[in-house]
């Protein structure tokens, strides 16, 4: 006789998730690093200390001034990445004998040090314009993070088509564009927007990596260096979190826009 697990809900899983994660922060703040004799510093503020700064003394008011290039550049980055990567699945998919030469190109592109990348484009492209401008180089290493999981994605996606289907299209007289529009893009459509999904934090990552190496002056990169340099845990710890926070929101998001697009991934029946 098999007794039925029930499956705990993912909003649930979450919010424990996170409720664990605070108390071990706050346990580590307050035995591991506490601050030392005569100083008030400690590298792990607490969970309080986190919302003063935050909500007390008003810094979260100017959140979006902070977050704007930042948020820019990865989106610029993420296009361009993206739209490079879905062009060189294609690619794959009109020539297949160039599958592996693709294939290479992409896992390069995620082996690169992109600290070493960046210190280059830095050199090669430059910062911000203009104060208040995204990086250029934001933009790229933002483009660079999100070839890798694209390609092997929307490649995986093109191949996973049912070839029976492809073989029905062939006989009513349809060629390569019919069975492209008509099956492979309708098989491939959950691992491309899976992907796209992925690279969304990759590429906020990436532009805020861009940014902290330097030649801008605003933003998340420019505003954790200042904040470093000052000492202050607090708000190092605060931008960490609020970056976080801009991240999982915008994978949320996509995720949502994934289950309207493609309903019948998650079992729903499309009308």
């Amino acid at each position: 006789m098999t007794v039925a697990r029930e499956r705990i809900p993912g909003w649930l899983a979450a919010l424990i998730g996170g409720a664990a994660l605070v108390a071990i922060w706050w346990l580590a703040s307050a035995t591991a690093f506490r601050p030392q004799e005569g100083t008030s510093f400690t590298p792990v503020p607490s969970p309080l200390a986190v919302i003063d700064w935050l909500f007390v003394q008003g810094n979260v008011a100017g959140t979006w001034g902070v977050f704007a290039p930042t948020v820019t550049a990865a989106a610029i980055g993420y296009v361009w990445g993206n739209g490079i990567a879905l062009l060189l699945a294609t690619v794959v998919l009109v020539f297949p004998r160039l599958e592996t030469v693709i294939t290479q190109i992409a896992v390069v592109t995620y082996c690169l040090p992109i600290v070493a990348v960046g210190g280059i484009s830095i050199v090669v492209l430059g910062g911000a314009k203009s104060p208040g401008d995204p990086s250029e180089t934001a933009v790229f290493l933002a483009a660079l993070v999100c070839v890798f999981t694209t390609v092997i994605g929307a490649i995986l996606g093109f191949k996973s088509a049912d070839k029976a289907s492809l073989d029905v299209v062939r006989v009513f007289g349809g060629g390569s564009w019919m069975q492209m529009r008509k099956v492979r893009l309708v098989a491939a459509l959950p691992a491309i927007l899976n992907a796209l999904q992925i690279a969304v934090p990759s590429a906020f990552l990436g532009a805020v990596l861009g940014e902290y190496l330097g030649s801008i002056t605003a933003g998340v990169g420019p505003t954790l260096i200042r904040l470093q340099g000052q000492l202050d845990s607090a708000g190092v710890w605060s931008v960490f979190l609020l970056c976080a926070v801009f991240a999982l929101a915008a994978y949320g998001l996509f995720g949502l826009v994934i289950r309207f697009i493609t309903p019948w991934v998650s079992g729903k029946a499309v009308r």
